[in-house]
């Protein structure tokens, strides 16, 4: 289906009624909190990057009357610590510390919801343990498959924004640039702390200039933050480097059948240049079931008005059901 919409209004700012931190090895420890309804119907937001971090604006698309919304900051970021680490970093280290704050939250099962990386991690969170899922929304679909990070990182959006993709190559010297996600990697993981610096806010400044159909210079300066870039770069693209640590380049695609019995909703801008539009039209082919929502005047941003409004309505459905 298509859907264009007005921009609809998020609910209130809130603050968590709750917040902790979870050691969940012996180098990594996550930050956690939860707000809303604490006799709600559990949600779990799975943030993007990976790196990214939560943000408060997150807590706003729960009616805080219906949902106990649990949100966290993967290993690495935002305020987990230690920041930026790679050790012990990998999507199944994740998936494993969704289900340890489920148990140490005393949930049985909740709903899953997550954009971009954040869409990567809830397929494969969901598809490891689908009997605690109660649904599924993603939004502006990633599966970390090759030809999705070299359509960014390497060729092909770069045809669109031309200007912005010299900043992003600036950091990089000529014969290096045949593989930029390994160039970049280099310096990201390498000794050289001005070098480093310089990669991270190029790789966060590319993606920040191009996640909204309109360019943004906010979300481009907010990304370009330091202290921001340093994890936000440096894990993104030790995942990518290693494929996200998954088993195939097609294994969130190739488990779809362990989720087609719950219910799901599938969230697309058309004009996603940094999670291009096809590989959410692979999953809606591979799980016909879930609800799939096509926002024509969209890009990939979670703030494009139209996947908001449309996130907001799904989310509604879902609270009703359980209500």
């Amino acid at each position: 289906m298509a859907f264009t919409a007005e921009r609809s209004p998020l609910f209130p700012p809130i603050e968590p009624y709750r917040t902790g931190t979870l050691a969940v090895d012996e180098i990594h420890t996550i930050y956690f909190e939860e707000c809303g309804n604490p006799e709600g119907k559990p949600v779990v937001f799975l943030h993007g990057g990976p790196g990214g971090g939560a943000q408060p604006e997150y807590r706003r698309y729960f009616d805080p009357k219906i949902w106990r919304v649990v949100l966290f900051d993967q290993r690495g970021c935002g305020r987990s610590t230690p920041h930026a680490e790679l050790r012990n970093n990998t999507t199944w280290h994740l998936v494993a510390d969704i289900e340890t704050l489920r148990l140490h939250l005393g949930i049985d099962r909740w709903a899953v919801m997550g954009g971009s990386w954040g869409s990567t991690l809830a397929l494969a969170y969901a598809e490891t343990h689908p009997e605690r899922c109660t649904e599924i929304i993603l939004r502006s679909i990633f599966m970390l498959r090759q030809q999705e990070i070299q359509w960014f990182y390497q060729e092909g959006a770069s045809f669109i924004f031309p200007d912005f993709w010299e900043d992003y190559l600036a950091p990089i010297p000529v014969e290096e640039r045949d593989d930029l996600v390994r160039a970049y990697y280099r310096r990201l993981t390498g000794g050289d702390t001005v070098a480093r610096q310089e990669a991270a806010i190029a790789w966060s400044t590319w993606e920040g200039r191009t996640s909204k159909l309109f360019p943004s210079k906010g979300l481009a300066s907010k990304m370009a933050d330091p202290e921001f870039a340093a994890a936000f770069a440096r894990i993104e693209c030790h995942y990518f480097i290693n494929g996200g640590f998954m088993e195939s380049d097609s294994w969130l695609l190739d488990n779809v059948s362990r989720i087609q019995s719950i219910p799901g909703a599938i969230v697309q801008g058309r004009y996603d240049v940094v999670c291009p539009m096809m590989t959410a039209w692979e999953l809606h082919r591979a799980w016909p079931e879930a609800e799939f929502c096509l926002i024509d005047d969209a890009g990939h941003s979670m703030s494009e008005p139209g996947i908001t409004a449309k996130l907001m309505d799904i989310i509604k459905g879902f609270g009703d059901r359980h209500g």
